[in-house]
């Protein structure tokens, strides 16, 4: 069967499953597989619960008559994707970059949907399965579409791009993330600008920070609108204490984000918002009814403490951005609590030596959790369980306390003894 055949049977059951624990009625599942799971032991499982179809890609589970064999389940789906953004006459807005790919996505999506009918990828599907998944999601109900797009090892970006196929393209920025990946520096300019190669090569339209040297550099000839203090949307800070508002054509926007870093994230939705004609009383109002969820930069306030909550992710330039706008925040009784930065390969000892460096400059009260910082500096446990117990003994009160650490360190886990 081509994926012609399959994408009419898609056009029928215009739903894709991969998980037999998520199963949705009349969808396709298709067998995807990882070192350390096969997907088509699941087919039939999948059938038997109520998938209409099971893309398969090994004969000896091709038992049933809804069953659909071929070569490689996992290209499949990525040529199902392609096949299908093929139909859809709609812009596409392609985003990535190193830090805040995720709040501007949403950010985006707020003011866009406040009068267009605006699908963006959720949570962070922007891996080589993630964006086929999240390509499949756009329907021709949909007016404008954005995909977010992740990459840790070169040309994963120019691959997604010819998946999505973007119109319009969003770096945020590119700073050192992944280095194991990449190897180096170089290595992450060179895999982020794979979306500007793209769009340039389309002839299609991006917007830039122009701020931001090293973007404007890259982005150099492309047909592009930009913003920032600098750019063609313009804003500046008011207020960071605890949550960032913005003066912005004369207005002031009161945002529900932490740290002036947001900023670019702010003006880079609004100048979207801006080209697509949304009015600006939508636009304010979808900026101050954002509210970040999935432990990014939210605000917590528990019995004990003010928490504020940067655990999904962390890498250098986000730490530094994060603990820069946190020295600044107005209050007393601040305490970091962080966590180690993963995937930096052969910098990983350079890059913590340079966090603690810049706590110890900004004379912030910190303590450190995981096996780097531990064996870097002192305050610092080994693992979560010797910090729990480290905080139910000290019984930390009345502090405004930052979380911040890679997602594997699940410094989430601490909101309830905080």
């Amino acid at each position: 069967m081509d994926i012609k055949e399959i994408y009419d049977l898609f056009k029928q059951h215009p739903t894709i499953c991969t998980d037999t624990r998520e199963i949705i009625q009349g969808s396709i599942f298709i067998s995807l597989k990882g070192e350390n799971f096969n997907g088509n032991k699941y087919a039939l499982k999948a059938i038997q619960e109520g998938c209409s179809y099971a893309i398969i890609d090994e004969k000896k589970y091709d038992i049933n008559q809804n069953t659909i064999l071929v070569h490689n389940a996992l290209k499949t789906l990525q040529d199902l994707a392609t096949h299908h953004r093929n139909q859809l006459n709609i812009p596409l807005i392609g985003i990535t970059g190193t830090n805040g790919k995720t709040t501007s996505k949403e950010l985006i999506k707020a003011i866009l949907n406040s009068e267009l009918n605006c699908y963006a990828t959720e949570g962070n599907l922007n891996n080589h399965i993630g964006v086929p998944l999240s390509v499949l999601k756009i329907n021709k109900q949909h007016e404008i579409a954005i995909i977010e797009m992740g990459a840790n090892h070169q040309k994963e970006i120019e691959f997604l791009c010819n998946i999505a196929q973007p119109t319009y393209g969003v770096i945020t920025n590119i700073g050192s993330a992944h280095l194991e990946g990449f190897g180096s520096m170089q290595g992450i300019i060179d895999a982020k600008k794979e979306l500007y190669e793209f769009i340039n090569y389309s002839k299609g339209h991006l917007f830039v920070n122009a701020d931001d040297e090293l973007l404007l550099s890259l982005s150099n000839g492309i047909m592009q609108t930009t913003y920032g203090e600098s750019g063609d949307v313009t804003g500046l800070i008011t207020d960071i204490t605890p949550l960032i508002s913005i003066k912005y054509n004369n207005k002031i926007i009161k945002s529900h984000l932490i740290g002036e870093f947001q900023l670019s994230n702010i003006l880079l939705a609004i100048c979207i918002g801006n080209y697509f004609n949304i009015s600006n009383q939508n636009i304010n109002k979808s900026i101050e009814n954002y509210i970040p969820t999935n432990n990014r930069s939210q605000i917590l306030k528990t019995k004990k403490n003010t928490l504020i909550l940067d655990a999904y992710n962390a890498n250098p330039s986000s730490m530094k951005a994060m603990l820069n706008s946190f020295s600044n925040q107005k209050y007393k009784n601040k305490l970091c609590i962080l966590g180690d930065m993963l995937e930096l390969g052969e910098e990983t000892k350079k890059e913590h030596l340079d966090i603690i460096k810049l706590t110890n400059e900004l004379k912030l009260d910190c303590l450190f959790v995981g096996e780097i910082f531990h064996n870097l500096t002192k305050n610092t446990f080994k693992n979560k369980v010797d910090l729990v117990k480290y905080i139910q003994k000290k019984n930390i009160q009345k502090k405004i306390i930052l979380l911040k650490g890679s997602r594997r360190i699940s410094l989430e886990e601490l909101i309830n003894i905080l």
